[in-house]
C-alpha cells in the first residue's frame, strides 16, 4: 500500500524507544541527546490480528502472513522549526510526507532524561508541535491565498471556490487551529490538495507514562486527554520503555512471563499498531489455503478489482469474479467446503465494496 504513519514529538520523549518496540525490520538509536534521529527511520510493522490465526488453526497452512504497515520514526521536532530552529525545514519535509502522525507526549517525570521546555506540560509540549505545524500550514496557504486571489478577475468558477476553502483555511490556522478541524468535504480538500498541509494530516496520541502509571495513566495523561476531548483522537496510554522490552524477548514463553509479571494481557503496542491501522482507514481481507493463510491490506470502500490489485496487478487488469466468505461464517462452519455446502459462499462482481475480514479468491484471466 506504501501508507505511511509518522511517529513525532519533542526530543526525548521516547519516540525512537516505541519505533525500536514497533519496528520488525530497522532499529533507531535511543540516546539522551538531541536530534539523535536526524534521517528518519522507517520500519515494517507487523499488524496484530487475531482473526489470521483464528483462520490458521482451521486451514492448518504452510505458513501465515500477516498484513503490514510503515512506521516512520521522524526527529524531534523543536519550537521555531517552521522557521528552521533545529533542523526544522528537514524535519517539517519528513512530516509531509506521511499519511498519519502518531503524536509522542511525555507524560512522566525523570529528572535524568533532558528537557528545554521546564517542568513536564504534556498540554504545552502538544502546543508547540501543533503551533509549528501550524504555522508552516500558514505559510503554505498564504502563499497561494495570493496567487489565487490575483485570479479572481477572471470570473472562473474553479479559481472562486479555491480562493473561498483558502480563505478559510488561512482563517482558521490565524486562530491557531489545525485544519483536521474544518472538516473539509471531497470538493473542498481537492482545492488543498497540492499544499500537502500538515495539520490536515489525522492524529493518533500516545501517553508515554512512568512503569506505576502503565494501567491507570496520571495526571499528565488525564490532562492530555482533556486537551485533545475536542479532537476526536485517540489517546493511549502507555510505558515505552517496557514495551520496547517486550519487543526485544524472541521466546514467546520469556514474552509471557514477561507479560504476566506486569500484569498486561497483551502489549499495549497491539493497541497502538492496530490503532494507527485503522487511523490509516485501511481494511484487512484473508486469503485461506494450504501453502499460506495470508491478510492483505486495503483502503476502505475498495471494490473487488482494486482488492485483488494488491495481490498481483494482473488480477485487477483480468478480473472476473471474486469468491467471499464473511470471516464469521467461515469461523461458525470450519471451511470453505463447509461454507459452499451451507451456502455462505457468494459470488461478487466488479462493483463488490470489500469488507474488512473477508475471506477471498479471485477468478481472473490475462
Amino acid at each position: 500500500m506504501g501508507l505511511q504513519a509518522g511517529i513525532v514529538g519533542l526530543p526525548n520523549v521516547g519516540k525512537s524507544t516505541l519505533f525500536n518496540a514497533v519496528s520488525n525490520s530497522a532499529k533507531a538509536q535511543a540516546s539522551n541527546y538531541r536530534f539523535c534521529t536526524i534521517e528518519p527511520n522507517v520500519g515494517l510493522v507487523d499488524v496484530p490480528d487475531e482473526r489470521l490465526y483464528k483462520l490458521s488453526d482451521l486451514v492448518k497452512p504452510n505458513k501465515i502472513v500477516p498484513t503490514q504497515i510503515e512506521i516512520v520514526d521522524i526527529a524531534g521536532l523543536v519550537k521555531g522549526a517552521s522557521k528552521g530552529e533545529g533542523l526544522g525545514n528537514k524535519f517539517l519535509a519528513n512530516i509531509r510526507e506521511v499519511d498519519a502522525i502518531v503524536h509522542v507526549i511525555r507524560c512522566f517525570e525523570d529528572e535524568n532524561i533532558l528537557r528545554d521546555e521546564g517542568p513536564i506540560n504534556p498540554v504545552g509540549d502538544k502546543d508547540i508541535i501543533d503551533t509549528e505545524l501550524q504555522l508552516k500550514d500558514l505559510d503554505s496557504v498564504e502563499r497561494k491565498f495570493s496567487k489565487t486571489e490575483k485570479l479572481l478577475k477572471t470570473a472562473d468558477v474553479k479559481v472562486k471556490a479555491e480562493y473561498e476553502v483558502l480563505k478559510k483555511c488561512k482563517e482558521h490556522l490565524e486562530k491557531g487551529r489545525s485544519i483536521r478541524e474544518l472538516q473539509l468535504d471531497k470538493e473542498q480538500k481537492t482545492a488543498i490538495a497540492d499544499l500537502f498541509l500538515l495539520t490536515d494530516k489525522p492524529v493518533l496520541y500516545v501517553a508515554n507514562v512512568d512503569e506505576a502509571s502503565m494501567h491507570t495513566g496520571n495526571k499528565f495523561s488525564e490532562l492530555l486527554k482533556a486537551a485533545v476531548a475536542g479532537e476526536n483522537a485517540q489517546v493511549i496510554v502507555m510505558n515505552n520503555s517496557i514495551e520496547s522490552q517486550i519487543a526485544e524477548l524472541e521466546d514467546p514463553a520469556d514474552r509471557q512471563l514477561f507479560m504476566e509479571e506486569y500484569k498486561m494481557q497483551e502489549p499495549a503496542l497491539n493497541k497502538l499498531i492496530r490503532s494507527t491501522y485503522k487511523l490509516l482507514n485501511l481494511a484487512t481481507y484473508f486469503t485461506a489455503g494450504v501453502q499460506e493463510v495470508r491478510a492483505w491490506t486495503i483502503q476502505n470502500g475498495w471494490k473487488a478489482p482494486q482488492a485483488a490489485s494488491v495481490i498481483h496487478t494482473d488480477f485487477e487488469k483480468g478480473f472476473i469474479k471474486a469468491e467471499v466468505i464473511a470471516y464469521d461464517d467461515f469461523i461458525r462452519y470450519g471451511s470453505e467446503a463447509a461454507c459452499r455446502e451451507n451456502g455462505k459462499l457468494r459470488i461478487e462482481g466488479k462493483e463488490y465494496l470489500v469488507k474488512d475480514g473477508d475471506v477471498m479468491h479471485f477468478r481472473f484471466n490475462v
